[in-house]
């Protein structure tokens, strides 16, 4: 089994509160010289927007986000946030824009995994002859962005499929961006989506639909486990949208945010309740 390092670049670079870029890195014994994690940066645009109300009005919605991530942020305290659901351009959308939001960083853990491993190809090749190894080298990333804070992470699959992964995602706030499976495959065939190397999904609309489901049927029980769901379909629903196409990274981040600042009241509630007198 391969073990990993987050590397002191990436510790450095998180902006806690007093620490200095001199600042030493906590101890992680586990390495692997060949891993190199490079911060994403993220910014949304639409070059189809041209006319001036368009433009305005998604100008208008990213203040928003803005500043609902201004109002929570300082009661998060750094938390992690943990994005898990099947893989789309609409969950990563929504965890870049929403790390951004927060000034956190983004990191999807399949993308790191494969990083670690060597790439695509060396991926597909370890699934195939140790799995298990595969899914041990799954949570141990998992462990690790786990015990730092300011990320938004985007859960793979295997992420939800053991117990000792769901518990680790217990340290921060989970989040089940629920997106309709025929929309997934649509992306996937039409608009050449590429899920993780670990998930080979290929073929016809058809095809790619039943290798979906099957893969949200083994999943749909670990998702049902965080603490909250932002489902496309409700989103798209309750800012009276004709077509799910209409709902935009922006939309769900904001639902996404409303629905982390209810968690951090109900568990202040919590809290006070269980003080003594």
């Amino acid at each position: 089994m391969k073990l990993f390092q987050l590397p002191q670049q990436l510790w450095l670079q998180q902006p806690y509160a007093g620490k200095s870029r001199h600042s030493q890195p906590p101890h992680l014994p586990y390495s692997i010289p060949s891993l190199r994690l490079k911060i994403r940066t993220f910014a949304l645009s639409d070059p189809g927007a041209s006319d001036s109300t368009t433009q305005a009005t998604q100008f208008d919605l990213s203040l928003t986000v803005k500043r609902k991530a201004a109002e929570i942020s300082p009661d998060m305290k750094g938390t992690c946030i943990f994005l898990v659901g099947l893989n789309s351009s609409i969950k990563s959308n929504s965890g870049k824009l929403l790390a951004d939001a927060l000034r956190y960083y983004y990191f999807d853990s399949d993308s790191v995994v494969e990083e670690a491993l060597g790439g695509k190809d060396a991926v597909r090749s370890f699934v195939k002859t140790d799995l298990k190894g595969f899914r041990d080298s799954e949570t141990e990333v998992l462990k690790q962005l786990s015990s730092m804070g300011r990320l938004v992470i985007g859960a793979g699959n295997g992420a939800v499929q053991r117990a000792a992964n769901l518990a680790l995602m217990r340290h921060g706030i989970s989040i089940w961006i629920d997106v309709p499976l025929d929309m997934v495959a649509k992306e996937i065939v039409e608009e050449s989506f590429q899920p993780p190397a670990a998930e080979t999904i290929q073929g016809s609309y058809p095809e790619v639909l039943t290798q979906l489901t099957a893969i949200y049927e083994e999943s749909r029980k670990g998702y049902a486990t965080a603490d909250t769901t932002i489902a496309l379909q409700k989103v798209a629903s309750r800012l009276g949208y004709d077509t799910l196409d209409a709902v935009t990274a922006e939309d769900m981040v904001l639902e996404t945010l409303k629905e982390i600042e209810r968690l951090m009241r109900v568990k202040k509630l919590m809290e006070e309740a269980a003080r003594p007198f």
